[in-house]
């Protein structure tokens, strides 16, 4: 190989080789020139909410809200419906990736949880609300599993219910989980905790 050949050759690899790194970084080494991370969805913060998960804080006027109603049917058991703002399920087997205003519903009588939700509707078993007054919340979780939070509070309701124990158990063919009719409501609140 020449002399001047061989400046040649590493006068181009100078040239090409930051050019190479530059499209590397850039998402062009892929073959994707517009390739940009999606910002992230909240703040992740250090609190957690009494099951353990961490609080994901968004702004107040973006946040997922939610409202409950529960109403006893003699037939049935107790009807929850769930009213939401922003706020759309995922469906089962969805990614744990982090989507603005979509997720599932946590279900909890007097802070025990009773099943995770990924519609609006569920039917409460009678066996699960003995005789009392007692708190069923429903709070907004993010598919990787945080909870949608603002101002550091989870974003939940809870609807307080009072079961006489006169209330007799409906038939063992009644799903839990088939949909229920919708009615008054016997408690309901919004967003931002208790």
């Amino acid at each position: 190989m020449s002399w001047t050949r061989r400046t040649l050759i590493a006068l181009a690899v100078c040239v090409l080789l930051p050019l190479g790194a530059q499209g590397c970084a850039t998402g062009e080494a892929h073959g994707r020139a517009d390739a940009v991370s999606p910002p992230p969805v909240g703040k992740v913060l250090d609190g957690t909410d009494e099951t353990g998960r961490h609080l994901r804080e968004v702004a107040r006027k973006h946040a997922p809200e939610v409202g409950v109603e529960v109403t006893w049917d003699s037939a049935r058991g107790w009807d929850v419906v769930l009213t939401l703002r922003r706020f759309r399920f995922s469906p089962a087997g969805a990614r744990p990736e982090v989507v603005p205003g979509r997720g599932l519903a946590y279900l909890y009588v007097d802070g025990r949880p009773v099943t995770r939700l990924r519609a609006p509707r569920y039917r409460l078993a009678g066996r699960l609300v003995p005789h009392g007054t007692h708190h069923v919340t429903a709070r907004l979780y993010a598919d990787d599993g945080t909870a949608w939070a603002v101002h550091g509070n989870p974003v939940e309701s809870t609807a307080d219910i009072t079961a006489s124990g006169a209330e007799p158990e409906p038939p063992e063919s009644a799903a839990e989980s088939a949909p229920a009719p919708s009615g008054p409501a016997v408690g309901t609140s919004l967003t931002g905790g208790r």
